[in-house]
C-alpha cells in the first residue's frame, strides 16, 4: 500500500498491557482467556510484574506482559499497542496473546474511544453501570459495557437517529473513523465539510452524511487510503489497525494527559531511575524494569536512553511504563565541563560506573549524571576527590573518559 491504513513501524521486544483487577477489558469479546475472565493463567508465554500499588478501592495494579506470542506478523503495531496500553486504553489477553488480526466489534471500539477520552473511571462507576439505555438492542449490550455506552451517549458519540448499538457487529473503517472524529469533538468541523469532494476511487460508497467525517479524518492524518486510492469504508478493522488509529487520535485529543510529561534526559539511566529537565526544573522518575522504550520506531533497552535525548514519558501509579525518544541526543560529540562533584556509583567490579556533577546554569543549580568509561583516567589532586569539590569531566558520546580533580 502506498498509504496504508496504518503507517508501519518496525518494533521488537516488549509490549505493555495494563490490567485492572476487577475491571473490564477493552476488546475482549467472549474469549475464555480475556482480561475480564479468569483465563487459564498460562504464564508460559508471559511474565508478570506487579508493583503492588492499588487505588482507593484496592483493585488496580499494573501488569506488564512480555512478548505477546502472536505478534510475529504485526510487529509494526507494537509501538501503538504499547503506547495505548500505558494509558489503559488497549489491553491484551491473559494467555499472553494480543490477537492483532482479530476484528473489533462496535462495543469494543466504543469502549476504547471512551477510555481514550480519559473517561474510564466514570464509565466503570456504579452510577453509569446502572443506566437504563433506550436502544432497541439494549438487552444485547454486555453488563460490563453499559457504563461505556452511557458515557458515549453523554459525549455525543451517537447521533440522534441511532436507535441501536449493534454491539457485536464488526466495526468497519467508516464507522470507526466517524466515532473517533466525534471523540475529538470535531463534529462541527465534519458537518462543515459535508459538501467536500473526496478523491478516493470508491468515494461513492461513502454516504453523503459521512463525507465530512472522512474529510476531517484524512486532513488530520488519522486515516489514509490504500495504494489503489480506495478508502474501503466497509472493510472491518482489526485490533492492530485500531491501535494505530487510536494512537493517532490520542495525539490530537484536547487537554493535557496528567500521566504524561516531556523533558530532556540529564543523567544516564541507572538503577531504574530516569531524570529529566524541563524549563530549568529537574524531575526524577522511577522507571519500571520492563518499561517499553521506543527509539526511532524500535523498542530498545532503557540503557540506550542517552543524556541529551528529549523524551515523552507516561506513568502509571507514579512509575514510568512508556518512554518515547522524540529527539535524539547529538552523536559523536565531545564535552569538557567544570562542576562540583555530587556523587558517584560503583559497579560490581568496584569501579566508578556513573558520576554526577552540579553546575550553576543561568542562576539555577542543575545536576547531570554521566556514564563513566571502563578505561577512564583519574588525574589532579586525588585527595580532593569527594563531594563538594570542583572537578573537570572530559569525554565523548555521553561517556566520561577523564576526571580531573581541582
Amino acid at each position: 500500500m502506498k498509504k496504508n491504513l496504518m503507517k508501519k513501524f518496525v518494533a521488537t521486544g516488549l509490549v505493555l498491557t495494563m490490567v485492572a483487577g476487577g475491571g473490564t477489558a477493552a476488546f475482549a469479546n467472549g474469549s475464555k482467556n480475556d482480561d475480564r475472565g479468569k483465563g487459564n493463567n498460562n504464564n508460559s508465554y508471559t511474565q508478570k510484574y506487579d508493583n503492588n500499588k492499588f487505588d482507593s478501592k484496592g483493585n488496580t495494579n499494573i501488569t506488564i506482559n512480555i512478548n505477546f506470542n502472536d505478534m510475529k506478523n504485526s510487529q509494526w503495531a507494537m509501538r501503538y499497542i504499547a503506547s495505548l496500553a500505558s494509558k489503559r486504553v488497549f489491553e491484551g489477553y491473559e494467555d499472553g496473546s494480543f490477537k492483532p488480526e482479530k476484528t473489533v466489534t462496535r462495543i469494543e471500539a466504543i469502549t476504547a474511544a471512551v477510555r481514550l477520552m480519559g473517561l474510564r473511571e466514570q464509565a466503570e462507576s456504579d452510577a453509569e453501570k446502572q443506566t437504563k439505555l433506550n436502544f432497541k438492542d439494549a438487552d444485547k449490550i454486555p453488563a460490563w459495557a453499559v457504563g461505556y455506552v452511557a458515557v458515549a451517549l453523554e459525549n455525543d458519540l451517537f447521533t440522534e437517529s441511532d436507535d441501536s448499538v449493534k454491539p457485536n457487529e464488526d466495526a468497519n473503517r467508516l464507522w470507526a473513523t466517524t466515532l473517533l472524529v466525534k471523540a475529538l469533538k470535531l463534529e462541527a468541523e465534519a458537518k462543515a465539510n459535508m459538501t467536500s469532494t473526496l478523491t478516493f476511487k470508491d468515494a461513492k460508497q461513502i454516504p453523503a452524511g459521512s463525507v465530512g467525517y472522512v474529510k476531517v479524518a484524512v486532513d488530520k492524518g488519522l486515516i489514509d487510503g490504500f495504494e489503489d486510492n480506495t478508502f474501503k469504508p466497509n472493510q472491518s478493522v482489526t485490533r492492530a489497525q485500531l491501535a494505530a488509529l487510536l494512537d493517532r487520535t490520542n495525539e490530537q485529543l484536547p487537554g493535557e494527559d496528567q500521566n504524561s510529561n516531556t523533558g530532556t534526559v540529564n543523567a544516564a539511566v541507572y538503577n531504574n531511575v530516569l531524570s529529566l529537565t524541563k524549563n530549568g526544573t529537574t524531575t526524577v522518575y522511577n522507571l519500571h524494569p520492563d518499561a517499553f522504550v521506543l527509539r526511532n520506531g524500535v523498542k530498545v533497552a532503557a540503557t540506550e536512553i542517552a543524556v541529551g535525548d528529549t523524551v515523552k514519558v507516561r506513568t502509571f501509579n507514579n512509575t514510568v511504563v512508556f518512554v518515547e525518544v522524540t529527539g535524539n541526543a547529538p552523536v559523536n560529540t565531545s564535552f569538557d565541563i567544570l562542576g562540583t562533584l555530587t556523587s558517584t556509583t560503583i559497579n560490581a567490579q568496584g569501579k566508578i560506573a556513573t558520576i554526577t556533577i552540579t553546575q550553576n546554569i543561568n542562576g539555577v543549580d542543575q545536576s547531570t549524571t554521566y556514564n563513566v568509561s571502563s578505561t577512564f583516567a583519574l588525574t589532579g589532586n586525588l585527595a580532593n576527590f569527594s563531594a563538594g569539590h570542583v572537578i573537570q569531566l572530559k569525554g565523548q558520546n555521553q561517556s566520561v573518559t577523564t576526571i580531573d580533580v581541582k
